[in-house]
């Protein structure tokens, strides 16, 4: 499918099962290919990205079966990797480059990472610094900043490191690269990210010490092997949010999705929907695994600008350009500051968004690390423009909500760019139309 044509339905309704979470998917995985013993992993994310980090794994020597979205890891121990026989192709994933280029920098082996031309763009110093302070012996285009890495692994140092900025996919790199270490590891500065690989190494008996502050991993002992853990990857907040902003952007619609992560690093798009007035209830809150669950519904909702900025933004990055569209049907202005990390993205997001919406009507400012957008005060005065992907999913899911509440048609092109995260996203939307 290169592109689709779709138009305003008169109502909106439905339940919506969200795909596995993108970001736990990766690391149920990888972290599991590292234990001693076999884990389960359900409701895994079968998209394209997380089906790279499967193929690394495989042709890294460990044992994984999946069927549907159950897969089963036969863990071969911190270890027991064997060197690849060819270069790794992470596809367009820079989490599986990024988690790999940890995990394989403190591993006895000699590995290349790489991916496709979108990934091989996208900066990777970011990663590579930190790594090489930590004795990492690693190299690529640009000095290390652009793929294809090639990585020699050796045993790591310990020692404190001063996270610069607030990304999961550093932290975690740099936490899977200690585990091979010889010393602990401190993380400081910028630990505020999503902590899923943080949860997931506690549970499996990793020795991670967390303070308001700082993170201490301690190596385990040459004999101490992680201990499989087997899980139910909830759904996946970021993909839930598409549906959350349709839901309050359409006049006539009640969207609940179920078993969604609650992970309190996962949920600023609901503080911000909640502070621009959307109607929205969470009922069934559990914990699932180590992880928070819950089902969110949101409504038809007035929605008005605000400030999005600060220690809000490590904890909605990915659902930036669409709360972006939903600042665009807003009464008011929205500025969205303190986001420049949206620019390494799969496309330079904040360029992309700003075109796509100024494509739909909307008087929109880029600016170094965000865009301030005037909003038409309605939804429905978006106007349906042709839209492109540039291949960057989440764009492709923020113009199809864009499509289901602008006047006239909205094409989206390049739209099988979903297959990354959200395998289905179409066929769900055909679904709660036809609840119209």
């Amino acid at each position: 499918m290169s592109q689709i044509t779709l138009t305003s339905p008169k109502r909106l309704r439905g339940i919506v099962a969200v795909p596995g979470d993108k970001s736990i998917s990766h690391r149920a995985i990888v972290l599991n290919a590292l234990a001693a013993g076999e884990a389960q992993i359900t409701h895994f994310l079968t998209g394209a990205d997380c089906l790279s980090t499967i193929a690394c794994m495989q042709a890294l020597g460990v044992p994984i079966e999946r069927q549907d979205t159950t897969v089963r890891v036969a863990g071969v121990g911190r270890r027991g990797l064997r060197e690849a026989a060819d270069v790794l192709d992470c596809g367009n994933s820079g989490t599986t480059l990024r988690l790999l280029a940890g995990l394989l920098a403190g591993q006895p082996l000699f590995s290349v990472l790489s991916g496709d031309a979108s990934l091989r763009s996208r900066p990777q110093r970011r990663i590579v610094a930190p790594l090489r302070e930590l004795g990492a012996q690693l190299d690529g285009r640009m000095d290390g900043d652009r793929a294809p890495l090639a990585i020699r692994g050796t045993p790591l140092h310990g020692g404190v490191y001063d996270l610069p900025v607030a990304s999961a996919q550093v932290k975690s790199a740099l936490l899977l690269a200690a585990l091979g270490g010889d010393a602990p590891l401190t993380l400081t500065g910028r630990i505020d990210s999503r902590d899923h690989t943080e949860r997931m190494l506690i549970a499996m008996g990793i020795d991670l010490q967390i303070t308001a502050t700082s993170i201490t991993l301690h190596p385990p002992t040459t004999t101490d092997e992680l201990q499989p853990l087997s899980l139910r990857v909830p759904g996946d907040p970021s993909s839930a949010a598409f549906w959350w902003v349709a839901a309050a952007m359409h006049p006539d619609a009640e969207i609940t999705t179920t078993g969604v992560c609650l992970n309190p690093g996962r949920t600023g798009a609901l503080d911000v929907l909640r502070a621009m007035g959307a109607q929205i209830r969470i009922m069934n809150e559990e914990m699932a695994g180590n992880e928070p669950v819950g089902d969110v519904t949101v409504c038809s909702s007035a929605l008005r600008g605000t400030p999005i900025d600060g220690a809000l933004i490590p904890r909605l990055i990915d659902e930036l350009p669409v709360l972006a569209l939903a600042a665009a049907g807003a009464q008011g202005h929205t500025i969205i500051r303190d986001a420049q990390e949206l620019r390494a993205k799969e496309t330079d997001r904040i360029a992309t968004v700003a075109a796509g919406l100024q494509a739909l009507g909307v008087q929109v400012e880029p600016t170094a690390d965000g865009l301030t957008i005037a909003g038409t005060g309605n939804p429905t005065l978006l106007r349906g423009a042709t839209l492109f992907s540039h291949g960057d999913h989440r764009l492709a899911m923020t113009w199809a909500v864009a499509a289901l509440v602008a006047r006239g048609e909205t094409t989206i092109v390049d739209a099988d760019a979903v297959a990354v995260s959200y395998p289905g996203f179409w066929e769900e939307i055909d679904r709660l139309c036809r609840n119209d």
